[in-house]
């Protein structure tokens, strides 16, 4: 399996973000040191060696904030699942959305996480939207879609990420192949991924997984931690 997805030009937006975020650094400690003691250039430089991480950080707490606002305008379609493609309990009151492709390492690496949460909270609702980036996994993709029309998502889902393989996942969720061949083949299964792929893009992620919790999306393999804490967010703001 790749661990690298493909560029989508996630440098420069990082570079850029890290430009301005310098930028705005230098702007407002260098007009405060200045102000006091007149060494603005010295106090700033002085700040930013003495804390590497800080414009990293910024970067990131700016890219999330945007996506905040753009899925803010993006409504309640990113939240709907595609028939089938749902971990967890299909009705229940708390959401966690993940963008996902089954040869990502980090998103096999986060599935523990995912399903601790599951077997903690019978209110979770798990929506997966297929986003498949790295050479290869469209077919799997479209494959796993195909078994959620059938209602064996979860145990294609888990095989997959178990073996690696998509006929031999294919065969421990029991899929009819013949179906499954067709509706992987489906006008339906091309548009979810067409528009999961919308979805991805107009939130700025750059690579899987990806996620939505309450109205905050964010990227990478986070872990369980994190994604507790995003999905206790969501619900005391909701």
């Amino acid at each position: 399996m790749s661990s690298h997805p493909p560029a989508d030009a996630p440098s420069t937006l990082r570079s850029t973000l890290l430009t301005a975020c310098l930028a705005l650094v230098f702007g407002f400690l260098g007009a405060a040191a200045w102000s006091y003691s007149g060494l603005a250039d010295n106090r700033t430089r002085s700040f930013l060696l003495g804390n590497p991480d800080l414009l990293p950080q910024m970067a990131q707490a700016y890219e999330e904030q945007e996506a905040a606002k753009r899925l803010a305008q993006m409504g309640d379609e990113v939240f709907a699942p595609f028939p089938g493609a749902v971990l967890g309990n299909p009705k229940g009151k708390r959401v966690l959305v993940e963008f996902t492709d089954y040869n990502c390492p980090y998103c096999e690496a986060s599935l523990k996480d995912v399903n601790r949460l599951i077997a903690e909270d019978p209110e979770l609702k798990v929506v997966i939207r297929e986003w498949p980036i790295f050479e290869g996994s469209e077919p799997v993709s479209r494959m796993a879609l195909a078994a959620g029309m059938q209602g064996k998502y979860r145990a294609f889902h888990d095989a997959m990420f178990a073996t690696g393989d998509v006929d031999a996942a294919a065969k421990a969720a029991g899929l009819d192949m013949a179906r499954a061949q067709a509706d992987a083949a489906s006008e339906a299964v091309s548009a979810e991924i067409a528009r999961n792929l919308d979805h991805a893009r107009a939130l700025g992620f750059t690579g899987t997984p990806a996620w939505i919790a309450g109205t905050k999306p964010f990227g990478g393999a986070v872990g369980y931690d994190k994604l507790k804490a995003a999905l206790a967010a969501a619900s005391v703001a909701g």
